[in-house]
């Protein structure tokens, strides 16, 4: 019953070319020589049909199936090995990343645009290739010439998979805290011990050798974040011919039991219980933080498409059920014949609720994915502006995609009624996977405090008041569009309401710093609704691009019913924001019981 997965292609090539730019980059230096805007539709059809004809019908599979831990290996399910087999040999890993070590040298936007077809046919799949491009991102940053020739050729194509190793028994979000070990052997390695929690796809079965990213401490490091070293660590050790070789000492010692994505396998790592694995530093000695945010900042973006991407596959499966179940009759129908449920009022408010979010939430992805890639294309003030925009952009698109992945997949499961309560519809797995989104690489409340704590201050206030005062100009812009005048109203009025919001954090957390972090979630929810509220408002306006005049349409009714209907509960945030902390801190822990 669980319906197909259909790539949404015409709405990325859309979003891509129309309000993310992203075609605009081919005039950049930086992608000049090997992108080429034209190849964007043609590439993305054939991972699309990959994607829905491969990857995607092994999603239930990994959900029943499961990954599991036998005889201390990682045993994946059979369909995940024959689909990430056939991945491999696509090369769609290795499309935007660099040409030297084998890449398609296509911007990110591309890749983020190729991850969210990935995560709709499978999320718990597609964190094996997430977590490894992440890896990539940091090795190429930040290793030697060296590592780079001989670790990432196999790692682009996915041959070789990478993992994140942060957290700790005693180190979760609390990064300072971790006390894994590196002790140096005198040749330039490190022999590590420690044990780490929470590792994606830590140990499996599908790629030939696991490279693994280790934060650790070498000997008289200094206590917090200051002292921490990035080491790599592979299972496996190559040989003279470059080739996996010895294992190293690196053991999963357990998997976790989740709420869902059942096919990733979330494992304990026990580094050196026999001596010690051997590891080689990335970077300078305690850089390894600042290393690591290089690859978080773009796993941070690629768990908000999580969110996008979920709330996609299970829109598409309330979409077709609505379309197919009769249940009561609809206003205007004829008495006594059973209508298909999408005649009725209700279930229409679900349905548009998710599509005009989904068009949203794509819209404020694929702009923060584009801003990335300019910050890195662009010098002087344009690559500064790019660089704001992208910093400001990375906790909203986090955050407020991951919190909707699971409002809209609730919806969707609503509009299932009692069925989507019952596994074989699916909706039930989508809910159940989505849910880890705000938890993981930095929980919401995380990115809520770095938002007002960081993102807020650029600039004393100023990359968030320029943005706002961009958006007045486009409501006013908007204001000339026909039929967008009450949106274009209440653009205006959340906008106003934003800044004050903004204005108060600004003065309020400068001396109190609970204050803002008070009022840092509904903030961001707030400031993350106006930005998508003017992102909705270029889509509106920018819709007759298409030569699909019911594509067109289509797209200005989900902008309006944003403007008009979801636009208006960003006003009703401000006096969380501004309520400041005494009544948070005002029970005792026993008062709370």
């Amino acid at each position: 019953m669980v319906s197909d997965y259909i790539p949404p292609l015409k709405d990325i090539n859309f979003v891509l070319e129309h309000i993310a730019g992203a075609h605009e980059l081919a005039g950049l230096d930086r992608f000049s020589e090997s992108f080429d805007a034209s190849m964007v539709e043609p590439v993305l059809e054939e991972v699309g049909r990959f994607m829905a004809e491969v990857v995607a019908p092994t999603n239930v599979d990994g959900d029943t199936t499961m990954s599991k831990w036998v005889d201390g290996e990682v045993i994946t399910p059979d369909s995940f090995k024959a689909a990430y087999k056939q991945y491999v040999a696509t090369g769609f890993g290795s499309i935007p990343f660099d040409p030297t070590y084998g890449g398609g040298g296509f911007p990110w936007t591309v890749g983020v645009a190729i991850q969210e077809l990935l995560t709709s046919s499978n999320m718990a799949f597609s964190l094996c290739p997430l977590l490894t491009q992440g890896a990539i991102d940091a090795i190429e940053h930040h290793a030697d010439d060296k590592m780079k020739s001989a670790y990432l050729p196999k790692m682009l194509t996915g041959q070789w998979s990478g993992t994140m190793n942060l957290s700790e028994p005693q180190a979760g979000s609390d990064v300072g805290a971790v006390a894994t070990k590196a002790e140096p052997v005198g040749d330039g390695s490190y022999k590590i011990t420690g044990q780490k929690i929470w590792i994606t796809f830590g140990d499996h079965d599908m790629a030939e050798n696991i490279v693994h990213l280790v934060l650790a401490r070498t000997p008289g490091a200094p206590p917090g974040t200051k002292g921490i070293t990035m080491f790599m660590v592979p299972k496996y050790l190559l040989d003279g011919q470059g080739n996996p070789g010895e294992k190293n000492d690196v053991a999963c010692v357990s998997i976790e039991h989740k709420l869902g994505i059942h096919g990733s396998p979330t494992c304990v790592l026990s580094f050196g219980d026999n001596g010690g694995a051997i590891g080689w530093p990335i970077g300078d000695e305690f850089t390894g933080m600042r290393n690591m945010f290089t690859m978080m900042n773009n796993a941070r973006l690629s768990v908000g498409l999580q969110g996008l991407a979920l709330a996609e596959r299970a829109y598409q499966g309330s979409l077709a059920y609505a379309q197919e179940r009769r249940q009561g009759t609809a206003v205007g129908a004829k008495r006594g014949v059973q209508s298909p449920i999408i005649e009725h009022a209700d279930v229409r408010r679900l349905l548009m609720s998710q599509r005009s979010w989904i068009d949203a939430m794509r819209c404020l992805i694929y702009t923060n994915a584009a801003s990335i890639d300019r910050s890195k294309a662009l010098s002087g003030e344009e690559g500064e502006q790019a660089r704001e925009m992208a910093d400001l952009l990375i906790p909203l698109s986090k955050s407020l995609c991951t919190d909707l992945g699971n409002e809209l997949t609730s919806l969707a499961m609503q509009v299932f009624g009692g069925m989507g309560y019952v596994e074989e519809t699916g909706a039930a797995q989508h809910y159940r996977d989505i849910r880890i989104g705000a938890i993981y690489e930095g929980t919401n409340g995380i990115q809520a405090a770095d938002l007002v704590g960081r993102k807020l201050p650029m600039r004393g206030g100023g990359v968030v008041m320029d943005h706002l005062a961009a958006l007045d100009l486009k409501a006013k812009e908007l204001a000339s569009q026909e039929g967008m005048a009450v949106f274009a109203e209440n653009l205006e009025t959340a906008v106003a309401t934003a800044r004050d919001a903004t204005s108060w954090l600004l003065e309020h957390g400068a001396t109190d710093v609970n204050a803002a972090l008070a009022g840092s979630s509904p903030y961001l929810r707030m400031l993350g609704t106006v930005v998508c509220g003017g992102l909705m408002a270029d889509l509106a306006m920018k819709a007759d691009k298409s030569s699909d005049a019911e594509f067109a349409e289509a797209k200005k009714v989900s902008a309006r019913f944003f403007g008009e209907q979801i636009l208006p509960t960003a006003n009703g945030l401000l006096g969380a924001v501004t309520a400041g902390p005494d009544d948070l801190f005002a029970l005792t822990p026993k008062q709370l019981a």
